[in-house]
């Protein structure tokens, strides 16, 4: 199987990225930290084996879709921020852009930078139809950011047994009322 072509998107601060083998012990430590995990999923930390898995499910949805999720890295620095970028694996119910930092990247505005970034390529790019983000409902700074990006809220779902908020945004609405007020990504060669 071939390599995807990852694309890299820059903001003004952020380097959106393919993920690298090297950044494991980063990835492993996000997933570790009981603040990040316990709005998403069932709560709980995960070990070095499910936070493996999930990289490796991180980086297959490029080889077997074309789009996945990009490590955020400070584009001064080069450190790890988290991971931002699109899932949709079997029986999802859309196309979902999800946002992970590391805490002590919290409140800085990077989510926010980097989700307008990321549905910029979604919707001019891959021209995808329609954008989710399930956010459970007590992930108040997560809906902030949906809200800052664009989205709105579409109902609540079941979801794997857990009720979660259903935002989204559709490429007309996109279109006519986010892009042109806000959105500026260059894609770095």
């Amino acid at each position: 199987m071939d390599a995807p072509d990852i694309p890299i998107l820059e903001t003004e601060r952020l380097r959106l990225r393919g993920i690298r083998g090297s950044d494991f012990e980063d990835y492993a430590a996000l997933y570790a930290d009981p603040e990040v995990t316990r709005l998403i999923s069932s709560g709980e930390t995960w070990d070095r084996g499910r936070s493996w898995r999930h990289m490796a499910f991180a980086v297959g949805h490029w080889h077997l879709e074309g789009f996945g999720p990009w490590v955020a890295e400070e584009k001064a620095s080069g450190a790890f921020l988290g991971v931002i970028g699109f899932w949709e694996p079997a029986a999802w119910p859309g196309f979902e852009l999800a946002y992970h930092l590391a805490r002590r990247h919290w409140g800085k505005g990077y989510a926010t930078e980097a989700g307008k970034a990321a549905l910029a390529h979604a919707f001019m790019v891959w021209r995808r139809a329609h954008v989710i983000s399930l956010i459970n409902p007590k992930n108040l700074p997560s809906i902030r950011v949906a809200e800052r990006i664009g989205e709105r809220l579409e109902g609540r779902i079941d979801h794997f047994g857990r009720q979660m908020l259903l935002y989204g945004l559709d490429r007309p609405t996109y279109l006519a009322e986010v892009a042109p007020a806000d959105v500026t990504v260059r894609r770095a060669g």
